[in-house]
């Protein structure tokens, strides 16, 4: 007797988030309520909770190559996100690895993770240069907060209006698609999507919730699931801003600081 088909592939290359609502936590969650199958390969180890980080430990380059060829040479992949790579290390490897799936037309998600959202650095500073020029050329689409879009450009961002500048800044590092995330912006939460020519604006009303925890890996995540399961960025995208919108609407306390979103909302009654 033979499975049934098996659903897209998904591979998350990220760190782990021990409080569940982030990292590779997080991006399962999310494949999985997305209809997809996620597989992962870990570059490092957080003791994370929910307020704040109190301990990081990368893995040793050669375990994420094994974890990686494990998982592509037998299993392969039909999209793939990455996150925290927060050693120059990491993000050369990392890219040494996905180079071929790239130049075989396998989307990449790419997530610039600098820091938590406690505030935590996540990306040593000497990584920046190593992402930007290993990493993100790599990328279908790269997803950095404006905060991130300044240290991947070395401008300032700060208002709305800087959504479209700070897209064609980081689209000029190489990817195909840029998403400029908003979310920390007053108002609505406002995301571009550019890609050199066309820019689109996906816009939701900001949520009275402060339980936000792993917004970021999740939007990132479900992009991937929608490039996975056949969607084109722009389909993805929006598909993956109504996914998150909802989660952070259903986003709850657990500890005594910030609380994730809930991944799990398409799949509860």
């Amino acid at each position: 007797m033979t499975g049934r088909t098996a659903p897209p592939r998904v591979l998350t290359i990220a760190g782990s988030d021990s409080g569940g609502g982030a990292g590779i936590q997080a991006d399962l969650k999310t494949m999985l309520a997305l209809g997809t199958h996620g597989m992962s390969v870990l570059t490092a180890i957080t003791a994370q909770n929910s307020v704040g980080v109190h301990g990081v430990w990368d893995l040793p380059t050669e375990a994420v190559v094994a974890q990686f060829r494990a998982v592509v040479d037998d299993i392969g992949v039909d999209a793939v996100k990455t996150g925290m790579l927060s050693s120059p290390a990491l993000v050369e490897t990392v890219a040494d690895l996905l180079r071929p799936l790239s130049e075989a037309g396998v989307p990449i998600v790419v997530d610039p993770v600098a820091v938590s959202k406690h505030g935590d650095a996540l990306l040593a500073p000497e990584a920046v240069e190593t992402v930007r020029t290993r990493l993100i050329p790599l990328a279908t689409v790269v997803t950095p907060n404006l905060d991130e879009a300044a240290a991947l450009t070395g401008q300032k961002y700060t208002e709305e209006a800087d959504l479209r500048p700070a897209a064609e800044a980081v689209h000029a590092l190489g990817p195909a698609w840029v998403l400029v995330k908003g979310g920390h912006l007053p108002g609505d939460a406002v995301d571009l999507l550019y890609d050199g020519r066309a820019e689109h604006r996906f816009r939701a009303p900001r949520l009275d919730n402060r339980h936000t925890h792993g917004t970021g890996c999740t939007l990132a995540s479900a992009i991937a699931a929608g490039l996975a399961a056949g969607s084109d960025p722009v389909a993805a995208v929006a598909a993956a801003k109504t996914y998150v919108t909802e989660a952070l609407a259903r986003g709850f306390a657990l500890g005594t600081g910030i609380g994730p979103v809930d991944h799990g909302w398409p799949l509860r009654p």
